[in-house]
């Protein structure tokens, strides 16, 4: 993996340095093409195993107008399935997550289902033709669980298996033993009023760090380094330098975080992030994992969503250490809140043309680039006519293949 880091960034080219084009941000018809392209026919992570540790648990996750549900069997085996009752399409179960001893049943009619998702009971069963309980079941979900956290995507799409995406990845990562962590905090869910396109531009470069984030470049200082991806994943670092921090978090978490005995030693000295196209960032932290995503809600609406997960240490310096963590985390979010506001209110500005791109911004370039692979008419320079996206995007691909 080519590293890219402040002294010594990766050249982009001068016709590399534009972005995305303004409409393509408040566009509603593109908006409807991404839902189905992106969210529907790419991986998302729907949860951890952990989230579900007993028989009867269930989790659900929605994104695009899909609905998830994650339950873990009798056998203790972890299934995914569309949450959508077999008989009128009503969610078989409501919220976030809960248990069931023996049967999820719907709310509606009082279908019944087994952990298994086969069919259990029907009231007044005789009233409907034979219904067999295979076939009739809830319908499976495709899904993959890699080093414990759950993957699910609702339509076949273009990525191979999560465990190829993360193949590079893989021996990284498996140090920190993520199958055995655990629920750190209650999973949060944040409503931006911006497009989410404009949460991953911000997300995408650490050069905007040394300015905007204090708190993290008083951690890393200069030890930031974005790298580029490799079939849509790509990984991130910032090194841990210990020296006089400013801030009281910062300056504690270095001086009380533990040695993680169970982890490489240059591991212990670093915070890693690993982002997956379209909208997830795994974090790796010695002292705390955990991932964000943004689940779009409108062309002007995104929910992200943020989890972390500990590892079963329960010295008193690692939950120090885990709760200065969190804590930076929380606070270099509130500062990142305010800059993904203002830069999608630009889009829609008479004095916004296009984006001029640093060196150190490759990994905004990335993502746009892998976005207009994607989704071709998302290159064009000026909106289309209302009603043609979805025809142009069609033409475009059409005439690629």
């Amino acid at each position: 993996m080519n590293a890219i880091d402040f002294g010594a960034p990766n050249r982009l080219a001068d016709d590399e340095r534009a972005g995305l084009p303004p409409w393509t941000y408040f566009n509603k018809e593109l908006f409807q093409i991404e839902q189905d392209e992106l969210f529907r026919r790419h991986w998302q992570l729907a949860c951890h195993v952990s989230d579900v540790p007993q028989e009867g648990d269930w989790t659900t996750f929605d994104i695009a107008g899909e609905r998830a549900l994650i339950v873990r069997g009798k056998d203790k085996v972890v299934r995914a399935f569309h949450n959508v009752c077999r008989h009128r399409g009503s969610r078989v179960v409501a919220g976030e997550s809960g248990r069931c001893k023996s049967a999820m049943v719907c709310p509606f009619h009082g279908w019944s289902y087994n952990l298994d998702g086969t069919l259990r009971a029907v009231p007044k069963a005789k009233t409907f033709p034979k219904l067999d309980p295979v076939t009739h079941g809830l319908v499976p979900l495709e899904h993959e669980i890699w080093q414990g956290f759950v993957f699910v995507r609702f339509k076949p799409g273009p990525q191979g298996s999560v465990a190829n995406l993360m193949s590079p990845h893989e021996k990284e990562a498996a140090a920190y033993r993520l199958a055995e962590a655990r629920p750190y905090s209650p999973q949060t869910r944040d409503i931006l009023e911006v497009n989410w396109k404009a949460v991953r531009d911000v997300d995408n470069e650490g050069y905007h760090v040394p300015i905007a984030h204090p708190a993290l470049h008083d951690l890393y200082g200069q030890q930031y380094r974005d790298g580029r991806p490799s079939d849509g994943v790509s990984r991130s670092e910032g090194r841990i330098t210990g020296v006089s921090p400013r801030f009281w978090s910062v300056r504690n978490y270095v001086k009380h975080r533990p040695d993680m005995g169970h982890l490489p030693e240059e591991a212990k000295g670093r915070w890693v992030y690993l982002g997956m196209f379209p909208n997830l960032v795994i974090m790796l932290y010695p002292d705390l994992v955990g991932y964000y995503q943004e689940l779009p809600v409108e062309v002007g609406k995104t929910i992200q969503r943020m989890a972390y997960y500990a590892p079963p240490d329960d010295r008193r310096a690692a939950k120090v250490a885990r709760y200065l963590a969190h804590r930076i985390d929380r606070v270099t979010g509130a500062e990142d809140a305010q800059l993904i506001k203002w830069s999608w209110e630009s889009m829609q500005s008479s004095g916004f043309s296009s984006m001029i791109l640093s060196d150190l911004e490759a990994g905004v370039r990335d993502y746009h680039d892998t976005l207009r692979a994607t989704i071709p008419v998302a290159a064009l320079v000026n909106e289309p006519a209302k009603g043609q996206v979805e025809t142009i995007n069609q033409t475009l691909l059409a005439t690629r293949n």
